[in-house]
């Protein structure tokens, strides 16, 4: 039930993305890193249809991780981005064609295969100690805030990339926040989620998230920011909770397995995210679709 969860996630996410992004996407540049940007946005029915996508999609994803650990639930949530890519085709009046669909079954077999090979099970959120949190909490920081600066030092798709990560990461801690929220909640009930400081840490790390979202959406087309959300979210959280909640996987010749997949991934999500229709609409420009898969290859 929990994987299954996770891929319902998956989709809510991906609507979300293309609904904020067709928001997004005529704001002017000056308005990143602003909240000038998120009143603007508000006004815009699209974004509004899109943060209601967002919160359904995090209470799915809350309850997916209560079930099953983070090594199982983030992984699955790079299903993501084809769901993104179909979902942008009908947002913005494109079709997908045989690259997309060949890259979209490259990118399931391979997420088939990681989740397989490693079948992580076990660990406890509840148990690590306060030390260890403090140091993993504090590369995160590290990891974020270096991003956001190289993004805030660049413009363009530069920018929405390296924003992408940034915001990947971010989400990525979130979900191991909401991991041992959900723990504690099935130990100490209602009283134990009020008094854990995690909790609290997701009340200021995930509006903080939210709007690294907004302004990486803003930077750039989802071209340039989905790699960052597709791969550093489950890649922060499953290495989380395989070193720092201990999840149990497969060892031996299933890492092999799991390379293999990890590759396709990999290989799926950027030919993936070259597709036009990810960047379809953009500035009202409504040019061919082999025009515009001419321009992603260049």
């Amino acid at each position: 039930m929990g994987a299954v969860l996770a891929v319902v996630a998956a989709v809510l996410n991906a609507a979300a993305s293309v609904l904020q992004r067709k928001a997004a996407r005529d704001e002017p540049d000056d308005r990143g890193f602003s909240l000038a940007l998120l009143f603007d946005l508000v006004k815009r029915r699209s974004w509004l249809a899109g943060i209601a996508c967002v919160i359904v999609g995090f209470l799915v994803q809350a309850v997916a991780l209560t079930l099953s650990g983070v090594a199982v639930v983030q992984p699955l949530l790079v299903a993501e981005l084809p769901f993104t890519v179909l979902l942008a085709a009908w947002a913005f009046g494109a079709r997908p064609r045989a690259r997309e669909w060949t890259a979209i079954g490259v990118l399931a077999a391979g997420l088939v295969l990681v989740v397989v090979a490693l079948a992580p099970r076990g660990g406890d959120p509840v148990a690590v100690e306060g030390w260890t949190w403090a140091i993993g909490s504090a590369v995160v920081a590290v990891l974020v805030g270096g991003t956001v600066a190289a993004g805030r030092g660049a413009s363009g798709s530069v920018r929405a990339g390296w924003l992408g990560i940034a915001t990947g990461t971010a989400f990525g801690y979130v979900a191991v926040l909401v991991a041992v929220v959900g723990a504690i909640a099935g130990r100490a009930g209602a009283s134990g989620v009020v008094t854990a400081w995690q909790t609290w840490a997701v009340v200021v790390v995930g509006p903080l998230s939210f709007f690294l979202l907004q302004t990486a959406l803003q930077a750039g087309s989802l071209v340039a920011s989905q790699p960052g959300f597709t791969l550093a979210n489950p890649l922060l959280a499953t290495a989380w909770g395989v070193v720092i909640y201990e999840e149990q996987v497969r060892g031996g010749a299933w890492y092999a397995m799991a390379a293999l997949g990890g590759a396709a991934l990999v290989l799926g999500t950027f030919v993936l995210v070259r597709s036009p229709l990810l960047g379809g609409g953009e500035g009202g420009d409504r040019r061919s679709a082999d025009a515009e898969e001419a321009e992603a290859a260049s």
